[in-house]
């Protein structure tokens, strides 16, 4: 009887081993999926962590782009509030970001404020966008990034020779002169226009 006892015993520890071992590998595999995300952008050629818009920079786009017409896009859209933030003001707005878990929560948000209608969120890498048909670029970026994003932004939209403003949050557009220019330290934001109508 011993014998059996023990053979039980030795069955359900080997049970509530196997258990623990794979309640310890799903949290460890979801820390894991939910962490990569975060870490994969500061890997890139362009380290572009998630760095949320200050409620200063928010209302000081918002007020940039205010009444504009045409598309607005944010590169680099993080948790979707600048977006949401325009589109709640009657503007159609389009935010591309890398990081599938913002992408998505941008997209519950703006379900949850009632703008799912005039909000677009992707899940794309920003340099493989085609610029050319927005009227407003918003750009959350590096300072490393903003030469070549302007190369980008000339050769797709400048070359239309169309209105178009784009607003720089934290770092300026190199060598380029802003027609505004708000420079308060992270809540910087510079604005600039090309072929005003």
């Amino acid at each position: 009887m011993a014998a059996d006892e023990l053979k039980v015993r030795s069955e359900k520890l080997r049970k509530a081993g196997l258990a623990i071992a794979g309640i310890m590998g799903g949290v460890i595999f979801g820390i894991v999926a939910l962490t990569v995300p975060f870490v994969l952008p500061a890997l890139r050629k362009y380290c572009l962590p998630y760095v949320p818009a200050t409620p200063i920079q928010t209302e000081t786009v918002l007020r940039h782009i205010r009444g504009r017409a045409g598309r607005v896009v944010d590169l680099g859209s993080g948790d979707g509030r600048v977006c949401i933030a325009a589109a709640k003001q009657g503007n159609f707005a389009v935010g591309y970001e890398l990081n599938p878990w913002l992408v998505w929560y941008s997209r519950w948000r703006a379900l949850l404020s009632g703008v799912r209608q005039t909000t677009e969120f992707h899940r794309r890498n920003l340099w493989k966008v085609d610029l050319g048909e927005y009227s407003t670029i918003i750009i959350f970026g590096v300072d490393t990034m903003m030469e070549p994003l302007w190369t980008k932004i000339s050769k797709e939209v400048l070359s239309k020779q169309t209105p178009l403003r784009v607003i720089a949050c934290r770092f300026p557009l190199h060598q380029q002169t802003p027609t505004i220019s708000h420079e308060m330290g992270p809540h910087s934001v510079w604005v600039y226009d090309y072929f005003t109508m």
